[in-house]
């Protein structure tokens, strides 16, 4: 009796991600919340004083920062997620229905047709890899002082510091989605997902 009842609950799940993709997602996002809150750290007086030991932090939020590629990196060891890099990278006529859509703040399930990652999910990715990939160069530029003139360190502070704070409220942005997401956020920290999420959400998506 309780096989009978349990096989409809195990087929309504289905599988979204494996252990590469889970793993590199948390990774990375627990190295992204260290050069946040290190960041915050340095560069809010009130923080600074809270927490101090600033030559600790400026280590930490350093070391954090050069490690963010290396999940990625070592990620693409995972045909999986070097898959889902693919899906990532590709930008079909169903992305620009759907960023018509949003545009104009049509909500309708209909009017945003995505396969397994949505147009809004592609841009970010992309726009938060190229934001990382700044940002350790001009990271590096700050740290190895004695390589660089003086105009390109005070060009790559310029730079470091308006788009940390960019990169800050996008990720708020990232961060307040997900939480009113609560079954894509299952999906992140399982690997699964129901099966009426995925045809809801990413109808043209065939796992």
């Amino acid at each position: 009796m309780s096989l009978r009842t349990d096989a409809p609950r195990l087929e309504s799940r289905i599988r979204r991600f494996g252990r590469a993709q889970k793993w590199v997602h948390r990774t990375t996002a627990a190295l992204m919340g260290v050069c946040v809150a290190t960041a915050a750290c340095l560069y809010i007086p009130q923080f600074a004083e809270l927490v101090g030991r600033r030559e600790l932090v400026v280590r930490i939020h350093e070391w954090a920062g050069l490690a963010l590629p290396v999940p990625v990196l070592a990620g693409l060891v995972s045909r999986a997620f070097r898959a889902d890099l693919g899906h990532l990278n590709r930008f079909g006529p169903h992305d620009r229905v759907w960023l018509r859509a949003a545009l104009r703040r049509d909500k309708r399930r209909s009017s945003r047709p995505a396969a397994k990652f949505n147009a809004g999910q592609k841009i970010y990715a992309a726009w938060i890899a190229g934001a990382t990939l700044v940002m350790l160069g001009t990271g590096l530029l700050m740290w190895f002082t004695h390589l660089t003139p003086i105009q390109w360190r005070t060009s790559a502070t310029f730079v470091h510091d308006w788009l940390a704070l960019t990169l800050g409220i996008v990720l708020a942005g990232h961060i307040g989605m997900a939480l009113g997401d609560p079954e894509a956020r299952r999906g992140l920290r399982t690997g699964d997902v129901s099966r009426e999420w995925a045809e809801r959400e990413h109808p043209l998506w065939r796992p």
